[in-house]
């Protein structure tokens, strides 16, 4: 009997430290952060340090790529490993309104959704979730604890998320809420407004402290189990607000106007101050991520993540060519040229992925879900991605053939990166027939010479792809490649 017990007691034992073996995962996602926004990718007036460390620790990708141009497609897409042509939402579509008893989110993820957090629970790993959301509410398909998360706390409704001084978060469902007076986060003020009008636009808990907190609380809780922890913070995205002591690291240090309001989002004195504040601020929950793991001892066993949704804004008081955002390529947030798509991404895994390594392999965030099964030898569903895990680890690296974006906003955009190539469309809404723009990227990165008139076999190729990886959106709006979709005449 007590040979039987003793046997069964050190199944548990082994059982309980073979599953911790499994490494612990976490995925931070930066919102409306640029190619250039950290000092590790060539930022000159915004620090970084907690970043810069991580990517000197670990590996820096030059060549990597959201899914989409705006937030809830390009999470979507990272969800799902599915690119923007076969994707179930490619577009921010937007339901309800700003105020809290209007609040409706974004068209949700279908029921059933496969999504990597699904992935990571059948490999026995808790989920967990802090920050934006943005595909659907507590109470429909989309709510994070029916897709897969254990845990949730942050932003359900991307609307919310433009003021960083929110009237409450969600957690798990719940209305949680914050000591934070309720106003619009799209005011104009008047160009001779006194200085507390600007302070009014901030209150007593800032939500990214908050969701940081949470954070720490899910790490604290967690630590004696492997888990997969996706961090989606908000910022650097509007509106420009951020607490008076991370300001005044940067107040007095740029040449700057207040911005009123006058192209969106809430008045600010220091526009230019408040934008790098944010960053650094940012910068610094990644710090406390860092500091909470080897805390707790999980630093050696952990792999962390850095991405970001898509490019910088043009709105709102933003100066993305002060700051040089973009690292001079074109475009910015809503473009499907390489400033409004390609994204910084750093992965530190000790004993795995060299110390400051840097690779240009081309790869994609829909590339994430075939990685993580990579890591837990996990088979998935038909998905569009590619395992960067070889590149990580200093492996032969299968590369993409091509990576295929479409974007059905604005004006209308497809983009293929092939190689050194690329090929856009733009102003597919009142133009099917709309000619490509090709680019050789080798040589110019900010694609400002077309050479499409010299190069018609590759247009053609390119519209064979766009006709093999387009598949027709359940969303007619968001229909701008099918031809059976056009306007009546």
């Amino acid at each position: 009997m007590y040979s039987k017990l003793y046997s069964l007691i050190l199944f548990f034992v082994f059982s309980a430290a073979k599953a911790q073996q499994k490494p612990n995962i976490i995925y931070i996602y930066a919102d409306d952060l640029g190619y250039g926004e950290l000092g590790c990718y060539g930022q000159q007036k915004i620090r970084t340090p907690n970043l810069d460390r991580l990517a000197a620790e670990g590996m820096r990708f030059t060549q990597h790529y959201t899914g989409a141009p705006v937030c809830a497609p390009a999470r979507a897409m990272l969800m799902t490993g599915k690119h923007s042509g076969h994707s179930y939402i490619r577009g921010n579509y937007e339901l309800g309104q700003f105020e809290d008893a209007l609040e409706g989110g974004q068209m949700p993820l279908y029921e059933g959704a496969f999504t990597i957090a699904r992935l990571m629970k059948q490999a026995g790993y808790t989920t967990g979730a802090i920050g934006k959301w943005g595909l659907g509410m507590w109470y429909g398909t989309g709510d994070p604890n029916k897709q897969g998360f254990d845990y949730f706390y942050g932003y359900l409704d991307q609307k919310q998320a433009h003021n960083l001084y929110p009237t409450h978060l969600w957690e798990n469902g719940k209305w949680d809420t914050l000591r934070n007076r309720p106003y619009s986060g799209h005011a104009r003020i008047p160009e001779d407004s006194p200085d507390s009008i600007f302070d009014s636009f901030r209150g007593k808990d800032y939500a990214p402290t908050r969701m940081g907190d949470k954070t720490m609380e899910f790490l604290n809780k967690n630590k004696n189990k492997p888990f997969f922890l996706y961090l989606p913070y908000t910022s650097p995205h509007l509106a420009l607000q951020v607490p008076e002591e991370a300001l005044n690291e940067y107040k007095g240090k740029f040449p700057e106007k207040p911005y009123y309001g006058e192209k969106g989002y809430t008045p600010t004195k220091y526009p230019l101050a408040t934008y790098a504040a944010m960053i650094t601020y940012l910068d610094k929950q990644v710090g406390r991520v860092m500091a909470m793991l080897k805390e707790l001892g999980l630093e050696k066993n952990t792999i962390v993540m850095f991405s970001s949704d898509n490019g910088p804004t043009f709105v709102g008081g933003v100066d993305a060519k002060f700051f040089n955002s973009a690292a001079g390529m074109r475009g910015l947030k809503q473009d499907l040229y390489e400033g409004g798509i390609r994204e910084p991404f750093i992965v530190k895994w000790p004993g795995k992925v060299k110390a400051g390594s840097v690779t240009d392999h081309i790869s994609a965030q829909f590339d994430l879900m075939a990685t993580l099964a990579d890591i837990t030898k996990q088979k998935v569903p038909a998905n569009d991605g590619i395992s960067f895990l070889p590149a990580m680890t200093g492996q032969k690296q299968k590369a993409h053939d091509y990576l295929y974006f479409e974007f059905p906003e604005k004006s209308g955009q497809v983009a293929i990166r092939m190689g050194n190539w690329k090929g856009v469309k733009s102003n597919l809404k009142t133009d099917r027939s709309s000619p490509w723009e090709i680019y050789d990227l080798a040589n110019d990165p900010g694609e400002t010479t077309d050479l499409a008139s010299k190069m018609p076999e590759l247009g053609k190729r390119f519209d064979a792809i766009l006709k093999k990886e387009h598949s027709c959106s359940h969303i007619r709006e968001w229909e701008i490649v099918d031809p059976k979709f056009a306007k009546a005449k």
